[in-house]
């Protein structure tokens, strides 16, 4: 498996940040470096699906030329880069890819619908909320109290909020945004 972090419009400082937070929170068990790839945003707009899938394909074609044999994908989008992941996801999958799941973090106004399980994260209740009629996805995450937008990418381990699930019965689960991604990690076999 192979985990793509698709990082947003910002230093790229935030997002070693973002790694280094969520592997604290996992206790250095979370994003290991072999498997992990950082799509440059400094070189390629972080929306740009066509430039994701180049820099995936270059990354790959050297060990697994058909994709039907290619490490599944697990993507890790943030604010802009959640439609670079998204359309992505879409146009690899419909190239005999395998894609795991794409976790949205704060893609607000961005369509999270796939053949593939999709797990939204928000900065804030209101964010959650106002975004679900583009795609709830399957469990998703809101920080409480909300948190700043970039707060959320730079350090999800102090992020509080709620786990959510498509389950009403289910109560919500309090955690933070690092370790709800961690659980979705293991879930799918990354961890």
């Amino acid at each position: 498996m192979t985990v793509v972090l698709c990082p947003g419009v910002h230093d790229r400082g935030l997002t070693q940040q973002f790694i280094q937070g969520v592997r604290e929170a996992s206790n250095g068990l979370a994003l290991p470096s072999k498997s992990l790839l950082v799509f440059p945003t400094e070189r390629y707009p972080a929306y740009s699906g066509w430039h994701v899938l180049r820099f995936l394909h270059e990354r790959n074609s050297h060990n697994h030329p058909d994709l039907r044999v290619s490490p599944p994908l697990v993507l890790i989008g943030f604010s802009a880069g959640v439609v670079g992941a998204m359309s992505a996801a879409l146009v690899w999958q419909g190239w005999r890819g395998t894609v795991k799941a794409v976790l949205a973090i704060d893609g607000w106004g961005v369509p999270l619908v796939g053949g593939f399980p999709v797990h939204r994260f928000s900065h804030d209740c209101f964010t959650h909320w106002s975004s679900a009629p583009l795609g709830a996805g399957e469990d998703s995450f809101y920080a409480d109290p909300g948190v700043a937008h970039l707060e959320l990418w730079r350090s999800p381990q102090t992020a509080d909020g709620w786990w959510l699930t498509p389950d009403a019965a289910r109560p919500p689960i309090a955690l933070s945004a690092a370790n709800f991604l961690t659980a979705l990690l293991r879930r799918y076999d990354e961890l």
